[in-house]
């Protein structure tokens, strides 16, 4: 019988996938400190390969480890989702921009085939949701044709996951979800029409009003409300 840790390269590959599918989903909360060997029994692995996924995730930022081996989920940190929402109001605009100016025919065909059926994300959204919402900002990056932006914004969004689920802790109304479902739609249409502009000032303000940057409000402001946002 096919073991889920065979179904990839090496055991530590899967020890990573695993623990940060856990670390993103919430299962595994910020500050929570991560016993390894009983999370390497519960996963089907042995210590090593454990190890080497924290050290991976530790690069990311998603954990901290000390000389003892000790290893801890990361904190989520005001200045943290301050800087990311900084960075990537200047990087997504960017990308946005060259897409409507390089874009393939492939291009377009992978950017449609990942609006279909793209929704706005519920407030408990699965790693499988997570992984669609992204797949149509990747789309968009590498439609830039630029390798070291999509290299870079591809690391944003590694650090950012947890913000976004952070921010869904305080409910969007419907009219928020279905502003934020069509600025995809807006975003596609105006790279299809290679509209360089458009692309940009939309990419812009969908990061503006996104789940990172409502995470970062609330970090900056413990305490505060849904209705004060």
């Amino acid at each position: 019988m096919t073991r889920p840790a065979d179904l990839y390269a090496t055991k530590s590959d899967f020890a990573y996938t695993r623990v940060r599918e856990l670390i993103l989903s919430g299962a595994l909360e910020p500050g929570a400190v991560i016993n390894q060997a009983v999370l390497a029994k519960e996963i089907g692995i042995s210590t090593t390969p454990l190890r080497e996924a924290l050290r991976r995730l530790k690069q990311q930022g998603l954990v901290e480890l000390d000389a003892h081996r000790d290893a801890r989920v990361t904190q989520l940190d005001a200045e943290e989702a301050r800087d990311l929402l900084e960075v990537r109001r200047s990087l997504d605009p960017m990308a946005a921009s060259l897409a409507a100016e390089r874009r393939t025919k492939q291009d377009l065909a992978e950017m449609r085939a990942s609006l279909e059926g793209l929704h706005a994300l519920p407030s408990n959204p699965t790693v499988t949701q997570l992984i669609a919402h992204r797949r149509f900002h990747t789309a968009v990056y590498r439609a830039s044709h630029n390798a070291l932006l999509t290299e870079m914004l591809d690391g944003l969004w590694d650090t950012a996951d947890r913000y976004r689920r952070h921010g869904l802790q305080v409910e969007r109304s419907p009219e928020e979800r279905a502003m934020k479902a069509n600025e995809h739609t807006l975003l596609f249409q105006a790279i299809v029409e290679g509209d360089t502009e458009t692309a940009a000032d939309v990419m812009r303000a969908h990061i503006q009003t996104s789940l990172g940057a409502r995470s970062a409000w609330r970090l900056a402001k413990p305490g505060a409300s849904s209705d004060d946002s």
